[in-house]
């Protein structure tokens, strides 16, 4: 479970730190990075046993003490995960900020084939929820074989809901979560 409440103390250090936005719209992946807008919310991840998707690797993940530090942390953290299957679908974290340019990074490198979606231009940056979001729609992708409209998107990188999966369909999700708290990780999840 993770749940999130903007308070005016997260508000205003993000505003001091130059985070925020005045108003809509987040435009993840934008040259340069405009800001996000602050979310609240709440969400939840049930695991059990048995089902139609299995995580197939959680990685810790770490910190880093400056932004200059997370693509390096990133690239670290995308290397160590499994790569024997082609990931299908990447869900990232981008909601406007330097964490955008860290992950186009990654998504080049590391999933260059993969269908590239993040939630928070339509959610907003939601900090503790928003990494439980991003699995839900990890694994949403992998059950539906489909993305839902991806708002404010520049055409010079591959965030697409236009991609037909193969014959045999979307098979792999890995989702990316990048904090504006410093911290990063990773995990990858595969349809049975």
């Amino acid at each position: 479970v993770g749940a999130e409440e903007a308070d005016w103390l997260l508000c205003d250090a993000y505003r001091k730190w130059r985070l925020l936005r005045a108003g809509s719209p987040i435009e993840p992946f934008r040259r340069p990075p405009k800001g996000t807008i602050l979310s609240e919310g709440a969400g939840a991840i049930l695991l059990t046993r048995e089902g139609d998707l299995a995580l197939e690797q959680v990685h810790p993940g770490g910190n880093f003490a400056r932004q200059s530090e997370l693509v390096r942390q990133l690239d670290a953290i995308c290397r160590e995960l499994p790569n024997e299957v082609e990931t299908d679908v990447l869900i990232g974290s981008a909601n406007g900020t330097f964490i955008d340019e860290a992950e186009r990074a990654a998504a080049a490198k590391y999933f260059p084939g993969a269908a590239v979606y993040t939630a928070k231009s339509a959610l907003g940056e939601s900090v503790a929820a928003g990494a439980i979001w991003q699995v839900i729609c990890a694994a949403q992708a992998l059950r539906a074989q489909k993305l839902p409209p991806l708002l404010h998107a520049p055409a010079d990188f591959r965030l697409t809901t236009a991609r037909v999966p193969t014959e045999k369909g979307w098979e792999r999700a890995v989702v990316t979560t990048c904090g504006l708290n410093q911290q990063v990780a990773a995990l990858a999840l595969r349809r049975l």
